[in-house]
């Protein structure tokens, strides 16, 4: 029952999401709350799975709020306008070339293997070149999405460490084998990226010219909302930018980026810190940071609620016992026949299983029974992992509305959640199964365990 529940839970969530038939927080937050009511809980039972769900995002959405301010403040004093200019010098308005260069962008921001660090670093550098280019914003999250998945499979990854401490492997052992076909995978992004801004320069060359106050409006297109910029509010009038101040938000943004990612602080911590000494500094006294605070609320909240949203699904999900469940009933679907060929299957399935289980789920939930089923073929452990590896939570997290990071992709660049899903989730399925017929070449993953 609690596994049937659970699926059937995901599933409508998922249904909602990509049709957005409703709004984020209303799936994410209501579905999992009637499905606990549906399972025999209580509400006060369920009172607890939602209080120990939001302890786990609140951290999470706290960073998001100040990190959308801060960035918004940056973008309006300027602070981005001298690597617009670099780029645009270096690829003119080329969509080839700004694709091709975001996601090597985000394939070395992800060298410290943590998704927030690669999308706060990637997401709010290009967005305002694609938006001035008039780029769809669906390209630059499924450009920076490609390039950190195949990025994730590095071993002090989240995924890896996990699948190091599930098999009792060392993580370094299971990523070396890979690595042909992580070089291969990365290749597969780049190329994608091409061929994305292959179709952008055609989309962009058949909407005629904008003039005058015209200017941004070819970024409204047939499959994708028009994401706005964030109101200036009272006060538009004034200039916002802060050229004499470049320098100082140019060294204080690089302090924040390495204390990131050195761990120095809690990121909530980082940003709000980052936050308050960019609205004292470029914009002084009270009416100033108020409209500056205003105009970027918005989006910050919106995202945050949508966060918490997040939390009570993962509450629920994992207090109500029905991730343990639906663990247990997909490793059990596997027929004994089929043991031999796990790893293929599972390196196949990685991807779409990212949208049902996250990181802990699958990786401390489903691989542990996985396991158990073929060591009694002789499959070892460490070849169902390495195969999970290729997909699950790796080139698959950026799709996955179980991890934390994703929500600040999306929120990010202002795109809608089930879009975003429906754009990336085809490219990187099939960066995977590239990936995984590399492995299979080179014999990491075995095409059938003897």
């Amino acid at each position: 029952m609690l596994s049937l529940t659970g699926f059937l839970t995901i599933g409508v969530i998922l249904a909602l999401l990509l049709t957005n038939r409703v709004a984020g927080v209303v799936a994410l937050a209501g579905v999992p709350v009637l499905a606990g009511l549906i399972a025999g809980f209580t509400p006060s039972e369920i009172g607890e799975f939602v209080g120990g769900g939001l302890e786990g995002v609140a951290g999470v959405a706290t960073m998001f709020v100040f990190a959308i301010v801060y960035f918004g403040v940056m973008r309006d004093a300027g602070l981005f306008d001298p690597l617009i200019r670099r780029i645009m010098s270096f690829a003119g308005k080329a969509p080839v070339t700004i694709c091709v260069a975001t996601t090597a962008l985000a394939c070395a921001a992800h060298l410290d293997g943590a998704g927030a660090t690669t999308f706060l670093i990637t997401i709010p550098a290009m967005l305002p070149l694609f938006d001035r280019l008039g780029m769809s914003r669906l390209v630059l999250t499924t450009c920076v999405g490609l390039g950190a998945g195949v990025m994730n499979l590095l071993p002090w990854g989240g995924p890896g460490a996990r699948a190091a401490a599930t098999t009792g492997e060392a993580a370094n052992d299971l990523w070396v084998p890979l690595i042909p076909a992580q070089a291969v995978g990365v290749v597969a992004a780049l190329g994608i990226a091409w061929l994305l801004g292959r179709r952008e320069q055609r989309r962009l060359a058949a909407i005629p010219a904008p003039s005058g106050d015209e200017e941004g409006s070819a970024f409204a297109d047939a499959d994708e909302p028009v994401a706005t910029e964030p109101a200036q509010g009272a006060g538009a009038g004034e200039d916002l930018r802060r050229p004499r101040l470049l320098w100082f938000n140019t060294l204080l943004t690089i302090g924040v980026i390495a204390c990131l990612v050195t761990g120095v602080a809690p990121p909530e911590l980082l940003f709000l810190v980052a936050a308050v000494i960019a609205l004292v500094v470029n914009y002084p006294g009270l009416r100033r940071q108020t409209v500056r605070i205003e105009a970027h609320a918005k989006g910050a909240m919106l995202m945050a609620t949508t966060l918490l949203a997040a939390g009570v699904l993962l509450g629920i999900l994992e207090g109500s016992g029905m991730i343990e469940a639906m663990a247990s009933t997909a490793a059990g679907l596997i027929p004994e026949g089929a043991a031999p060929a796990l790893p293929l299957i599972v390196g196949v399935l990685g991807v779409p299983l990212s949208l049902l289980f996250g990181p802990d789920a699958f990786y401390f939930g489903v691989l542990p029974v996985l396991n158990g089923v073929a060591e009694q073929f002789g499959v070892a452990s460490a070849d169902i992992a390495q195969a999970a590896l290729l997909g699950q939570e790796t080139v698959g997290f950026p799709i996955s509305p179980l991890t934390g990071s994703f929500y600040l992709l999306v929120g990010l660049a202002g795109v809608e959640i089930g879009r975003h899903i429906r754009h990336l989730f085809g490219w990187a399925w099939l960066v995977s199964l590239i990936m995984l017929l590399v492995a299979v070449a080179t014999g990491a993953v075995p095409l059938w365990a003897s």
